[in-house]
């Protein structure tokens, strides 16, 4: 149903007289310490061994922690342990969650109530309910590897990420992660390929380490994700359909004040945010979600939350719970949560930084350089064969992070550009630069550096780490991990993830096969895997930046040096059909032929469907709710002009009036041209059978020519309009007001 204008008028000005009810008037109950309540609704391996037989716990136990498939003949018994710690907290129903290619996870609920051949009604969950499910396949995007009526798909048990119970209101549902598969056995979810990309890096990590210590058995890769978010009061969001429709403000003019002041970052956070912060944290101990430090973001209303580092699996998982989380547990503070990557224009967007390392079950970080970098040779076999994967697979990465709401943030207010580099500062550049001159031989031992600070006797000395940051860099070294920071704050971290797995992988298996070759002529291995860091230091250097990533003479530089700069997402995303990545990803199995191909699809059709919308809200706000405040103007300074003139004074009284009279005109017909013709070639867009093509020409004939153009006579409309008649919050009330 269509609001009529007065009514979303009395939405805009209804919502701001209402901020006053929504001051918090309780405080949250919070548990004193969160080791009270961490993991209270996870069926950890320490809640398992009260629940289970110990068979069945040794089975868990092996496919837990062991990579082991899980002996089918225990699954009644691990399901029957599972109820009944469910039961116990007053769970009735289980659903099998798994997380197929919209970006969301997805759920089917089914009770534990079931009715004996006599009619006796009882609970149980049988082993095979556990273990295996059957979703529709069909009506989930598949990029053409199930068709309508090809229906069947298989959703399996992940014992790797362990089962949890969800509150939702008064319901609680026992949650069993999977995977999701179609009928035929193609990946339909991102945590399958994410799981076959971390096998590949396991064995080809341990395999290299096997070089420095033959105690490593496993490697696994680490994850942690800074969740970035903006928060705005639910009534005031309400009266923007752009807002509620694509995640921003298609339209909107800069307020007076934004984020120029620099005062929101690390500002003391608003006491309503901050109980609605309190709130989703305690939601998430519960859930094992070991969240760590929240803060105020650069832009206002924009905030950030990071959890403890986790295996990568786990961490996605709870990445992907906690958006939920957040999104449902707003709604009880009258507030939105907005995970776009870009809703409002001119300030920050919203970013999920990445920070990725490996570690062995011997219990190093093979990301940390130590004391003496320039000669811990395990770490510098690790560190440049990260900095050689991104340099020759940079198109994949770039493809990996590629979206519609992503292509408004990159290369904008301290969003990383979309050309792929890496930054590791200059003490590791220095490193490098040894390296690859010297061959043998002694380099210069440096201790840890120390800031010395002459304020104050009590200040004490800092420990200076061995790389400044670089906000501008999508890929930087911070220490003893890389920063990947160019991820979306609305996207799942499986697929950048499956991605710099999956070529970290690669380029491991092709150093041990270089280095073995050197080592089978005669070289002593410490210099066979010296001379293979050398050469990949020479091969990869280009991608190595130092400066300012958002300056103009950086995109000259990276051309000049043959670095990819694909500023659009159907473009970008022409990396998953290149024989490149198709023999990449084949020959680590992680996606066949069809299945890579069938996500390129889905991508391309992702971004024209997110467009299209946005094309339709700008139309439609515009001709509705834009304009027509726009007319009302109009005649209001006609009557003033029209009395003026019948009052016998001057033109030159009214030539005011007059000037803002032809300037409304001009932006009016303007406007109503534009969306005319971009609604015309929208149409134009919508003919083209070619996935790929109408990608393109909804990012180059429809967002490219109209979206911009259209905003700035809008939002110069909003400048000129009487304040009453504007039927849109804007910036100051959405940004400020909560």
């Amino acid at each position: 149903m269509r609001l009529k204008p007065e009514k979303m008028s009395s939405l805009r000005f209804k919502a701001i007289n209402n901020l006053s009810s929504n001051v918090v008037t309780e405080k949250v109950k919070a548990s004193a310490r969160i080791t009270g309540i961490f993991n209270e609704n996870v069926f950890t391996l320490k809640t398992a061994r009260h629940y289970l037989s110990d068979d069945a716990y040794k089975s868990l136990l092996a496919s837990t922690l062991g990579g082991k498939k899980i002996d089918r003949s225990m699954g009644n018994n691990i399901a029957n342990g599972l109820r009944a710690w469910a039961e116990e907290k007053g769970v009735t129903h289980f659903t099998h969650w798994f997380q197929p290619l919209t970006g969301l996870s997805a759920e089917k609920h089914d009770s534990f109530f079931t009715l004996k051949g006599d009619g006796t009604p009882i609970e149980e969950f049988e082993g095979a309910a556990l273990i295996q499910q059957e979703p529709d396949a069909s009506s989930f995007p598949s990029g053409g590897l199930r068709a309508t009526f090809e229906a069947r798909g298989y959703t399996a048990w992940d014992p790797s990420s362990p089962a949890f119970i969800m509150e939702t209101g008064e319901g609680k549902t026992l949650c069993i992660p999977t995977i999701f598969v179609s009928y035929t056995g193609e990946s339909l979810d991102t945590k399958t390929p994410l799981l076959k990309a971390l096998v590949a890096l396991d064995k080809a990590a341990v395999d290299v380490c096997q070089y420095f210590d033959k105690n490593v058995s496993k490697v696994a890769a680490t994850l942690g994700w800074e969740q970035e978010y903006f928060v705005v009061d639910a009534g005031i969001a309400i009266a923007r359909p752009d807002l509620l429709l694509t995640g921003r403000t298609v339209f909107g003019h800069a307020p007076a004040k934004g984020q120029q002041l620099e005062d929101h970052y690390f500002g003391a956070i608003p006491e309503r945010v901050y109980a609605f912060m309190r709130d989703f944290e305690q939601e998430s101990y519960r859930l094992g979600i070991p969240l760590r430090t929240r803060h105020n973001e650069v832009a206002p209303a924009q905030f950030e939350c990071a959890p403890i580092y986790e295996e990568t699996n786990l961490a996605v998982d709870h990445n992907t719970l906690l958006m939920d989380i957040m999104t449902r547990v707003a709604k009880r503070h009258n507030l939105l949560v907005l995970l776009h990557e870009k809703p409002f224009a001119g300030i920050n967007g919203s970013g999920k930084h990445n920070n990725w390392s490996m570690s062995t079950d011997t219990g190093v970080n093979l990301l940390a350089p130590g004391k003496t970098p320039k000669t811990n040779l395990m770490f510098l076999t690790f560190f440049v064969n990260t900095i050689k994967a991104v340099h020759d697979y940079a198109e994949l990465i770039r493809a990996s992070i590629a979206s519609a709401g992503n292509d408004h943030r990159l290369g904008a207010n301290e969003a990383p550009p979309a050309i792929i580099s890496i930054f590791i500062g200059k003490y590791l550049t220095d490193v490098l630069e040894q390296v690859e001159k010297r061959v043998g031989g002694n380099f210069d031992e440096q201790d840890e550096a120390i800031l010395k600070l002459d304020i104050h006797k009590s200040i004490p000395e800092l420990m200076l780490d061995n790389t400044d940051r670089n906000r501008t860099s999508p890929f930087a070294f911070t220490g003893n991990k890389f920063e990947f920071r160019a991820v979306g704050s609305s996207a799942n971290c499986a697929g950048p993830m499956t991605t710099l797995n999956t070529i970290m992988a690669e380029t491991l298996k092709h150093f041990k096969i270089e280095v073995d070759a050197l080592i089978e002529k005669g070289e002593k291995k410490e210099v066979a895997i010296m001379q293979i860091i050398q050469k990949y230091i020479v091969e990869s250097k280009k991608v190595l930046f130092e400066g300012d990533g958002y300056s103009d003479e950086w995109e000259k530089e990276a051309a000049k040096r043959g670095l990819p700069n694909v500023k659009t997402t159907p473009l970008a995303l022409d990396a998953y059909s290149s024989a490149k990545a198709k023999k990449l990803f084949e020959d680590n199995k992680i996606y066949n032929h069809l299945e890579l191909e069938a996500r390129h699809e889905i991508m391309l059709e992702a971004y024209v469907k997110k467009v299209q919308i946005e094309a339709r809200v700008m139309g439609d706000l515009a001709t509705t709710l834009i304009i027509p405040a726009a007319l009302k103007y109009q005649n209001i300074l006609l009557e003033n002009i029209k009395g003026l003139k019948d009052a016998g004074l001057e033109a030159s009284a009214y030539s005011s009036q007059k000037t803002i009279l032809t300037q409304l005109s001009e932006h009016i017909n303007t406007i109503s041209i534009n969306v005319t013709k971009m609604i015309e070639a929208r149409k134009k867009a919508n003919e083209i059978a070619n996935t790929r093509e109408k990608a393109i020409a909804y990012c180059d004939d429809v967002k490219a020519p109209y979206f911009d153009l259209i905003r700035y006579h809008v939002d110069k409309l909003e400048l000129m309009v009487d304040d009453s008649l504007w039927l849109l919050p804007k910036y100051r009330e959405i940004l400020f007001l909560r």
